[in-house]
């Protein structure tokens, strides 16, 4: 029974050891040791995710900009040139001359009898203006919802890089479980070799059975075994992370042990509770997307409003000694309304309402959100420094544990399998406070993110 409690403690460990492994697959030319500000600023400058949320701040810059431009006047010019087909034109004004002179140049057109004129060729320009004065507040409104919808992109953008920061930690506090699990198996398997020497050293003098020395040495290929399961994902972890950082993939990654030291107290719930409805961008995003809604039933109501505008024109027009007209200007105002908007705007104005209620009611749906995740990050926080606390005691359990075994096996007073087991505890306890510290790490981590200000306790 025994025995197979040992195999089954170190299948736990060559578990953990997977575990630590896999979870950094969410994430290596030389060795560089990475500390963890470090390898903040790496993913946030390579983070796809992160130029796209930029890219859509962009493009609400840009839309702004478009809004912003409808203030400015309309321009059009057009011109056109015409061969016609010798159409028959009788004009009812007496020409001045029979031979077509004036101020036509005569080879375009022809008089004839009778006051008909044959024309082949035609041409005229048109430039048109047109500056808003007054549309409904439609531009107005235009620019308000464009501005209001530009913050929001960039308080989703922000929300993004705090997604990114937290996995690249979490990665981060993979990168280091995989190391130190290496380190540790490296250590207890030189305990290992050291034991299965100096057991054959007493089995070959008579001193010892050789199944407890084939006990050792079983024990030692486990070790062998997890080590190379350890190695394999360390470095599966730090090629993952090395890409995730825009680095070479062969890079080797160290981290910084000191980058998990983390000591600070929990807090009241509730200050985390206030910090959390002050910070969150996701909330803010809502807020500022309610406003632009707002805006928007004020816009679709602007439609029920006439325009009213500047208007200017430039005409120009020569049909070859028929008629030329230059200098043709005009200043005036226009006034337009389309009476279907009475019976239209109606629909697009419920629209804007049952978006902007939508909104409304997202908004109170956010904030019992934000409370439940902050509690279950605060709860995992308390939870890891209890963790902590306890796998500390359990280390030093286990340690008193393995001396006082190791007299009693010297006295001949506990078998080969005890020692195995106290050994095999030995290093359990090890791993599992290891993986404590950067879990609680994480989870300190978590809980500003929750709150909001994730971003700003790593400036």
């Amino acid at each position: 029974m025994k025995h197979n409690n040992r195999y089954s403690k170190l299948s736990a460990i060559a578990a953990a050891i997977f575990i630590a492994g896999a979870a950094g697959n969410v994430y290596a030319q030389g060795a560089k040791r990475l500390s963890l500000d470090e390898a903040i600023q790496l993913s946030l400058q390579s983070s796809g995710k992160i130029r796209i949320a930029n890219a859509k701040v962009d493009e609400a810059s840009a839309n702004l900009h478009e809004a912003r431009d409808n203030r400015l006047p309309d321009v059009k010019a057009s011109g056109t040139y015409m061969r016609l087909n010798n159409p028959d034109v009788n004009l009812k004004v007496k020409l001045g001359s029979s031979s077509g002179t004036g101020t036509g140049t005569g080879t375009g057109t022809e008089q004839t009898q009778g006051g008909a004129v044959k024309v082949d060729q035609a041409a005229y320009a048109l430039v048109n203006a047109s500056m808003p004065l007054f549309s409904g507040f439609r531009i107005k409104y235009g620019v308000e919802s464009a501005r209001y919808l530009q913050q929001a992109a960039k308080l989703d953008a922000e929300k993004d890089k705090d997604e990114v920061v937290a996995n690249t930690i979490d990665a981060y506090s993979n990168l280091y479980k995989a190391k130190k699990t290496v380190d540790l198996v490296k250590e207890n398997l030189t305990r290992e070799q050291k034991r299965v020497t100096d057991f054959s050293n007493l089995e070959q003098n008579g001193l010892m059975a050789r199944n407890d020395l084939l006990k050792v040495q079983l024990q030692q290929s486990n070790i062998e075994l997890s080590l190379l399961d350890a190695e394999n994902n360390y470095k599966i972890t730090s090629i993952n992370m090395a890409l995730l950082l825009g680095l070479p993939e062969d890079t080797d990654l160290i981290p910084d042990s000191t980058s998990l030291i983390n000591n600070t107290d929990a807090g009241s719930v509730i200050q985390w509770e206030q910090t959390a409805l002050q910070n969150r961008k996701d909330k803010a995003a809502l807020i500022v997307r309610k406003q632009a809604a707002d805006v928007a039933i004020k816009a679709a109501k602007g439609e029920y409003f006439p325009g009213l505008a500047i208007t200017g024109g430039y005409i120009a027009a020569d049909i070859p000694n028929v008629l030329t007209i230059t200098n043709a200007l005009n200043v005036g105002l226009g006034l337009q309304y389309n009476f279907a908007t009475l019976w239209k705007t109606s629909a697009k104005v419920d629209a804007a309402r049952a978006r902007y209620h939508q909104i409304e009611a997202s908004e109170g749906l956010i904030s019992d959100q934000i409370r439940v995740e902050l509690n279950h990050a605060y709860q995992n926080y308390l939870l890891s420094q209890k963790k902590i606390t306890v796998y500390a005691k359990s280390i030093e359990q286990a340690d008193e544990n393995y001396r006082i075994t190791k007299n009693k096996y010297d006295n001949s007073l506990v078998t080969t399998t005890d020692l195995l087991d106290a050994d095999v505890a030995q290093l359990q306890a090890q791993l599992n406070y290891a993986f404590s510290k950067a879990d609680a790490m994480v989870a300190y981590k978590k809980l500003q993110q929750t709150a909001g200000v994730l971003q700003t306790s790593n400036k």
